[in-house]
């Protein structure tokens, strides 16, 4: 019992409502035969006006390839509703590599488990849903900032028309909606400021009046879970918290790894710059120090020849090579050998 009031004062500490992108909170909230009016509720705002799901049988989530070593498949959740049509919803919490391919390869089991085994089959098939809920945006910009929700057919190229109108991709970015309380109009904006904010809220928001939105907030409530209930939550929190701080690692992993390359990298690309740049002046500097030389040394030279002739000219008039020395800077040697 003592266990039970601490567990119950560190809940207390935390949200009043549960987290929907945690494992526990959204099977809790969309994966369970008593709260399928909550999942039926949600689908209908996705669909719109182009079609109703009134009822809805939910089916084994987990799904097994058709032969020995297949890959298997597990869904957050899966359903069917009343005229045949297969939903496969998934909460994903943060983008991964090829999950447009992963939504498709997932879509291949609703389709295929409709084959009728045993008996002769036309091929007919029911409709088949793959909704996404996606905790981050689609990368590059792929679509507008303003635009949350994409529904994806088979077209044609040529004309756009649809070509294949029952296998259908629902994506939703929750990161994209930012109306307030005070801008919800359709179900659709509400059931997106739900999954938005739910964890953050402290009290129901008094637009959401539905009927729908009153169990929700009863069936959100953590206060109301039983120990092992608020446990088995605290554990898929756990997970979720992990989940995210793998991937913080990994990106400043990344980005520590990216700058230590970069720094080397650039310290090379700098130092064969600088190699290159200092030969090119060294070059420079030696052709400009070997041009004033060649220069000093050829009026040198030229001086002494203009100072030989003049000595010589001196000798044949019998000037005294004492004075010849004096005036033309010349040595005794050189005057003597003219």
């Amino acid at each position: 019992m003592a266990d039970d009031l601490i567990y119950d004062d560190m809940m207390q500490d935390r949200e009043r409502y549960i987290n929907p992108y945690t494992d526990f909170g959204f099977k809790k909230l969309f994966g369970t035969e008593m709260n399928k009016d909550l999942l039926i509720s949600f689908i209908n705002a996705l669909l719109g006006e182009s079609r109703e799901v009134i009822d809805l049988e939910y089916l084994n989530s987990e799904h097994l390839g058709d032969g020995y070593g297949d890959r298997r498949a597990i869904f957050d959740v899966y359903c069917k509703t009343e005229d045949g049509s297969r939903f496969i919803v998934e909460m994903q919490k943060g983008e991964q590599n090829h999950f447009k391919d992963r939504s498709v390869y997932y879509s291949t089991y609703a389709i295929r488990e409709q084959a009728t085994k045993g008996k002769r089959w036309d091929y007919r098939l029911n409709d088949v849903y793959t909704v996404g809920i996606l905790n981050f945006k689609f990368p590059d910009n792929e679509y507008p900032a303003d635009s949350y929700l994409h529904e994806i057919k088979l077209t044609d190229v040529e004309d756009h028309h649809v070509f294949y109108d029952k296998l259908t991709f629902l994506y939703l970015e929750i990161p994209k909606f930012n109306k307030g309380e005070s801008e919800l109009v359709t179900m659709l904006d509400k059931w997106m400021f739900v999954l938005r904010n739910l964890s953050r809220l402290l009290d129901r928001p008094a637009a959401l009046q539905e009927r729908v939105f009153t169990k929700l907030f009863d069936q959100a409530e953590i206060a109301q879970y039983t120990p092992d209930e608020r446990r088995e939550y605290e554990t898929s929190v756990k997970n979720y918290w992990d989940y995210y701080s793998t991937l913080d690692t990994a990106l400043a992993k990344g980005r520590a790894e990216g700058l230590e390359e970069g720094m080397a990298k650039g310290l090379e690309q700098g130092m064969a710059k600088g190699l290159e740049q200092g030969m090119a002046k060294g070059l420079e500097q030696g052709m400009a120090k070997g041009l004033e030389q060649g220069m000093a040394k050829g009026l040198e030279q030229g001086q002494r020849i203009k100072s030989l002739e003049a000595a010589r000219k001196m000798k044949s008039d019998g000037i005294a090579i004492s004075l010849i020395v004096k005036y033309t800077g010349l040595t005794a040697e050189d005057v003597a050998a003219l």
